[in-house]
């Protein structure tokens, strides 16, 4: 969920939102005069204790702004669980944060937002030398909306023409091992709409999406959680290979389907995700 950090009204609600992630933003809801503003209200909101479920990371301005030295030493000095740092072109950029990271002394972990053709075209080299910083990186943040402005390529129909770059970026994530979230749904007065983009994230194997709404959440949660069908199938899996005569089975039979191992670690993961979404 993204917080403008220049709006204290929104900040002081962050703690009863059903969101995993915080999100302030420092860049492009912050106007240019009111950065140092945003800047001290952060500072003020970190000195109270956030809430265990949420993590709280803080987007600074792009490496090359005039703000970026400041939003990192206000980094440093609030302590998020991550920086998320936009308009990334390349691995001379990461490495560029990173030796800000380190004259800060910060230890949190790095978000990147993919938002660029310069980003897409050099994304696993970007990827790389995320994972070789210190702070290494954990998570890659799409951002389509910038992604459609420098392109030119049109944003609806359902993604039909961003969706060759958007699975790239999945499948560079899911084989780098970092976590990938999808980009927003402008149209907060669209809940049908943004329902249906939710549950494309969710087949594209995004691990999350991004939202600019409060009322985006509950169906975000919704979207991203196992259905009650999946949950049953999952456990009929784990519970079929644990079966005595199926010990050491490669595959079995289950109700007329072929059903691997492949499967029962597909169905454990599933399992896992349900109970760490109950204990949260």
């Amino acid at each position: 969920m993204y917080v403008p950090a220049i709006n204290q009204r929104a900040i002081a609600k962050v703690r009863g939102l059903a969101c995993d992630v915080v999100i302030f933003d420092l860049e492009d809801a912050v106007a240019p005069d009111a950065k140092a503003a945003a800047r001290a209200q952060l500072v003020q909101a970190f000195e109270v204790a956030r809430p265990d479920s949420q993590r709280w990371v803080i987007r600074v301005n792009a490496i090359a702004t005039p703000d970026f030295e400041e939003d990192m030493a206000t980094v440093a000095h609030c302590r998020p669980d991550a920086v998320l740092v936009p308009k990334i072109d390349s691995p001379d950029d990461v490495r560029a944060l990173a030796a800000a990271a380190l004259r800060h002394r910060m230890p949190m972990a790095l978000w990147l937002m993919i938002e660029t053709a310069a980003a897409l075209a050099m994304l696993d080299d970007i990827v790389q030398a995320g994972l070789a910083a210190h702070p290494r990186l954990d998570c890659l943040v799409v951002g389509t909306n910038d992604i459609a402005k420098e392109t030119g390529v049109f944003p609806g129909d359902e993604r039909v023409w961003l969706m060759p770059w958007l699975m790239s970026i999945v499948l560079t994530a899911k084989r780098r091992g970092v976590a990938v979230l999808d980009g927003v749904w402008n149209d907060f007065s669209d809940p049908a709409g943004f329902d249906v983009e939710a549950r494309q994230s969710v087949k594209m194997a995004f691990d999350g999406k991004t939202l600019i709404h409060p009322s985006q959440i509950a169906p975000a949660n919704a979207a991203f959680s196992p259905s009650a069908a999946a949950l049953a199938e999952a456990r009929a899996i784990v519970g079929a290979f644990a079966q005595p005569e199926h010990a050491g089975a490669g595959v079995i039979n289950l109700d007329g389907k072929m059903v691997e191992r492949l499967h029962l670690a597909q169905a454990e993961r599933l399992l896992a995700r349900q109970a760490a979404i109950e204990a949260r």
